[in-house]
């Protein structure tokens, strides 16, 4: 049997929703990744994009990107271990451990590559991972890669997690991972009592707050800040990709396993290590984060406003309680039809369908930045109200 026969329901798949005009992927955006955008020569509101302090376009974020290409050229050709390591990594590991009161930080260069090497390098075979059911697909990837036994309990679940945690042997390594916000439905981990449950059962916990840093606690540490859970929880995973506007992946912790992880993470040792303009523009990011505040306090206003507005107009928001803020539709046709009548109306949005959401909960994800203006809140939360009375989607 040919190996390449499988592409074929692909490839039709993808036709026909070409065909129908309801395929949302992989669209040419030709500017800046900021509130507007434009896709072929029309200018559209951007709710798709995870910048959620609005700095890509920001024009030091700009100069120290270019600065460090003229001093570092274009990339570094090769990886961490060898010849890879500029001083400006080592800078920011430094800075970033101090960020997250940590001892230690290692820099990835994706954020997919962080837990790829995270998990990997810490779960063998003789060890146990318990996993939240909707945790990240990079998670489940690097549980994988890792070849412990793998342990999921229901999203959320505080008393299914406890109910594994007791099941399993005290003489077997046990680590849970769980992500601080839930990217596609924006909901929070419940943190406080993993932490319980963890000291409780002498397990250790990585938190994935790739959604988190830089927006959540008043210093933007992230999630484990705003439960006030940074010094109990053993790892913290981040991105540079999203709040920082960047590219990249990072880990903070005790300098010991951080030690380790960087002598043993495959994802590390044997790619090309994070670039130069990346690194400088994550710095600066981070240099914003912390003295400028105002950031985050637009991003909340936005957030309030934006979910009061969506459900006074009747929309299922579910759980969001972040920037990231899902309106369930249900049945995968019903939500291309809304995403294509959202696109008319010059909003850009992600619609998101099974596997990424449970089968039946297809849902149009969108996401806000700092520099969304009162203006694009109004003509937004109008252009749902339009799309929520023609597709009959208002909340029973």
């Amino acid at each position: 049997m040919d190996l390449f026969k499988k592409s074929q329901s692909t490839v039709e798949q993808v036709r026909r929703a070409q065909e129908f005009g309801i395929y949302p992927y992989f669209t040419p955006i030709e500017s800046a990744q900021d509130h507007h955008v434009k896709i072929d020569g029309k200018e559209f509101i951007m709710l798709g994009s995870n910048g959620y302090l609005g700095l890509a376009a920001d024009p030091r974020m700009k100069e120290a990107a270019i600065k460090a290409i003229e001093k570092y050229g274009s990339t570094c050709s090769g990886s961490r271990f060898l010849n890879g390591t500029l001083d400006i990594h080592v800078k920011l590991e430094e800075d970033l451990a101090e960020f997250y009161q940590k001892e230690g930080a290692i820099v990835f260069s994706t954020g997919f590559q962080a837990n790829l090497g995270i998990i990997s390098s810490l779960g063998g075979k003789d060890d146990i991972l318990i996993i939240d059911r909707q945790d990240h697909a990079s998670i489940i990837d690097g549980c994988r890669l890792s070849f412990a036994d793998v342990k999921k309990y229901r999203h959320n679940d505080m008393e299914d997690l406890e109910r594994l945690l007791k099941m399993l042997p005290e003489d077997r390594g046990r680590l849970i991972i769980v992500d601080g916000v839930f990217s596609m439905e924006g909901d929070l981990a419940n943190l406080p009592e993993i932490v319980r449950l963890k000291e409780k059962y002498h397990a250790r916990l990585l938190v994935d707050d790739a959604h988190g840093v830089g927006v959540h606690g008043e210093k933007g540490q992230g999630t484990c800040e705003h439960f006030g859970v940074l010094d109990k929880v053993d790892l913290m995973m981040g991105t540079f990709s999203k709040a920082f506007a960047s590219l990249g992946g990072f880990v903070v912790g005790d300098k010991d396993i951080v030690t380790h992880i960087k002598h043993r993470a495959r994802s590390l040792i044997f790619s090309a290590s994070m670039i130069p303009a990346a690194v400088a523009s994550a710095q600066m990011a981070l240099d914003i984060i912390k003295s400028e505040p105002e950031r985050r306090k637009r991003l909340w206003e936005i957030t309030e406003r934006m979910l009061k507005g969506f459900r006074d107009i009747g929309l299922d928001t579910g759980d969001s309680e972040t920037p990231v803020i899902p309106i369930i539709i249900g049945e995968d046709d019903h939500c291309f039809a809304f995403w294509k009548e959202l696109i008319a109306n010059g909003i850009f949005s992600n619609p998101v369908i099974s596997p990424a959401t449970p089968p039946g909960r297809a849902l149009i994800r969108t996401s806000y930045m700092s520099t969304h203006t009162d203006e694009d809140i109004g003509i937004v939360l109008k252009a749902f109200a339009r799309c929520a009375e023609k597709f009959g989607q208002k909340k029973q």
